[in-house]
């Protein structure tokens, strides 16, 4: 058997196990896009070595639940 170069742990895209966790708001449809309100927050787990992203939808949970479901 060949040994993958990315384990089952890590970045999806390069493997590395860094991770950078931030937060944006973005804005819905209809009024609250006129008015610019800020109905949507996500928390975005980029990989510090690639840069690869992805957002998860903001709930009451904390940030290292988002760290670990990204790095598996």
């Amino acid at each position: 058997m060949v040994p993958d170069s990315h384990s089952d742990r890590g970045c999806p895209k390069c493997g590395h196990e860094e991770t950078d966790v931030g937060e944006i708001s973005t804005t819905g449809g209809g009024l609250s896009k006129m008015f610019d309100i800020q109905t949507n927050s996500f928390t975005v787990v980029s990989c510090t070595n690639c840069g690869y992203s992805e957002l998860y939808r903001d709930t009451t949970s904390g940030a290292s639940d988002f760290v670990d479901v990204f790095l598996g």
